[in-house]
């Protein structure tokens, strides 16, 4: 496949005094993405990782077809028991993208991915955008108002959609709904079971309860890989051209496009693959859903980059996830925190070798110190905690993983190569912060987003002179480790004090009984906003811990004014598919339940 720009061309970064250039083979060009001069995280950085790394400057599905020319036998994915190598994957991936062109996608025309992790999605994914598409990443679970919005905002054209049974629940329910109000010229099928080893394939029906469904007007994707087929032509300029529409998971709010370049999400996987190394050896759990901008930069494309493995599972399930990192020998597991608690307090945690993995990285949702230590404990290998967000590709910080001693618990680390970090004032961006005082935590580097899809006033509001305003309050120490406060969101005002709910929450997690905590406040007529807490318990603590007992241990440790007044004891907390707590769903309860 040819493409417009050439594979030799690599961006290098120069240090220089105060700023960064960037050199595009012999021409200079200040880079967009300039360090300050205050940098004290450098001194922390992993062995062998400098203030600035080489890019190269190529399309996104580059990755792939680089991987494939320089280990085309090692294996890019294995999913229930099938491998597939680079040299398959990117056959696959050229043989999606020519059907595409041959169905009409043209240049930026948007694809739109409704599944979950199968080897489809990578096929699709790296297909839409050798074919020149704009990729749309849908959570496979979204009901049928969250699909129609995301679809006609995206203005998609064409969709890749499961078209299965699994126990009872019907994966295209949504699409088969608002498929007469949406714009899709073509919607694509395929199923879970279709890359299965054979025998997993004929048994998947009466064992694993899942029914393949034909609906009408549909085209099979079994049909489009037939044959290695070479896509057409496209001209690609990384810096300029979308990769990804992706979605902002709308835990604040509606939910945006954000516009990831190919250079974006190019910077950020090869940042990442640098940062923790990957390695070609490496084999990756991808158990994080690569529909959500974590999981497509941590489990596919920092691996792809390098040639490394990434082991497909469609759902967490943890005893399945045990059991799949001692069989396959998973050294690197990407995931969230709440992946994490349920592996710390399963009972038969301690019956699965898990000690293959070298390194795990949490991101998504604030990790609890405790929980961090336990799991290093289990396994043996080092766990960072990381930061980052939709509209950065999505990782911009993260604690060194060369060295314990460098992990700082709490700390969301340091900031990634190329990338630049401070601390704002809450009322005037223009205003920097000191070291140790709580601002809005902002960032610029090489990965962060052009901007939201045909929102030019949500663009203005987040992007300021290159540096993204990312709605979440931290501070700085001395040395550059950032540490999140909270959601700019989730402030709670009671009675005038200011209670920021990740605080409350560790103290909630040093409880034995406490697995998983989320604080809110609540509408108080006299304080203005009280503050309520929701608790998972865990298992054989049911019954046996008061919501006095709660209230107790916090007031023993936090001011007054932070313990929760109201305690409230649930079987499970609302979350996202990613994994992270959903408080805005909590606050929209106690808005909508009626007084009693």
């Amino acid at each position: 496949m040819h493409h417009a720009v050439a594979r030799d061309k690599k961006i290098t970064a120069l240090s220089l005094g105060t700023g960064i250039l960037i050199r595009i083979n012999t021409k200079v060009q200040v880079c967009d993405f300039v360090l300050t001069a205050q940098r004290p995280w450098l001194q922390f950085y992993p062995k062998g990782v400098g203030a600035s790394i080489e890019y190269p400057f190529i399309p996104v599905f580059d990755l792939l077809e680089r991987s494939s020319d320089k280990v085309p036998n090692n294996t890019a994915l294995k999913y229930q028991g099938q491998e597939i190598s680079y040299k398959e994957l990117n056959d696959l991936a050229s043989s999606f993208a020519s059907s595409l062109q041959d169905l009409g996608v043209k240049k930026n025309g948007r694809v739109a991915l409704f599944m979950p992790n199968i080897p489809q999605f990578v096929i699709a994914f790296y297909g839409a955008l050798k074919a020149g598409a704009i990729v749309v990443p849908c959570n496979p679970l979204y009901k049928e108002r969250e699909l129609e919005y995301q679809l006609k905002d995206s203005g998609s054209e064409v969709l890749v959609a499961s078209r299965d049974i699994v126990r009872g629940v019907e994966l295209f329910e949504s699409v088969r709904k608002v498929r007469d109000r949406v714009k899709i010229r073509h919607v694509i099928t395929t199923s879970v079971t279709d890359f299965l080893p054979g025998i997993k394939r004929l048994l998947a029906g009466p064992v694993g309860k899942i029914r393949k469904v034909s609906y009408p007007d549909t085209i099979d994707m079994l049909g489009l890989l037939k044959g290695n087929k070479t896509p057409g032509h496209v001209d690609v300029e990384p810096r300029e051209d979308l990769a990804v529409l992706q979605y902002t998971g709308g835990t604040t709010g509606i939910s945006k496009g954000a516009m990831l370049t190919h250079f974006n999400l190019v910077c950020n996987a090869v940042m990442a693959a640098v940062w923790l190394p990957v390695y070609p050896t490496d084999v990756a759990l991808a158990v994080i859903p690569l529909f959500h901008i974590y999981g497509l930069t941590t489990a596919m494309n920092a691996e792809i980059s390098q040639g490394a493995t990434s082991v497909l599972l469609p759902r967490f399930d943890v005893e399945n996830v045990m059991e799949t990192i001692q069989k396959e020998r998973v050294t690197f597991f990407p995931g969230v925190p709440t992946m994490y608690v349920a592996i710390v307090n399963h009972p038969r945690a301690g019956k699965y070798s898990l000690t293959s993995i070298r390194a795990c990285f949490s991101g998504a949702a604030p990790l609890p110190v405790a929980v961090m230590k336990r799991f290093m404990e289990i396994t043996g290998g080092n766990m960072v905690e990381g930061y980052g967000l939709t509209e950065a590709s999505p990782v911009t910080h993260c604690n060194p993983p060369d060295s314990r001693e460098k992990v700082r618990a709490g700390s969301i680390g340091i900031p990634f190569p190329d990338t630049d970090s401070k601390i704002v004032d809450l009322e005037r961006w223009e205003r920097d912060l000191a070291p140790g005082e709580v601002g809005e935590l902002a960032v610029r580097g090489p990965q962060v987003m052009k901007g939201y899809w045909q929102r030019a006033d949500e663009t203005a509001n987040v992007l300021k002179d290159g540096w993204l305003l990312t709605g979440d309050i931290a501070k700085m120490d001395e040395d550059g480790y950032f540490y999140i406060v909270d959601r700019k969101k989730d402030l709670i005002d009671a009675a005038g004090y200011k209670v920021w709910p990740r605080e409350v929450e560790e103290v909630l997690f040093e409880h034995p009984a406490v697995k998983e905590a989320a604080i809110i406040g609540v509408p108080d007529p006299y304080r203005g906003e009280t503050v309520k807490a929701f608790i998972t318990l865990k298992e054989g603590y049911e019954g046996r811990v008061t919501d006095q007992e709660i209230i107790q241990f916090c007031r023993d440790r936090i001011a007054a004014y932070k313990v929760p007044k109201i305690v409230e004891f649930r079987k499970e907390l609302p979350k996202t598919l990613i994994g992270k707590v959903l408080r805005r769903a909590l606050r929209e309860e106690q808005i909508t339940q009626k007084p009693t």
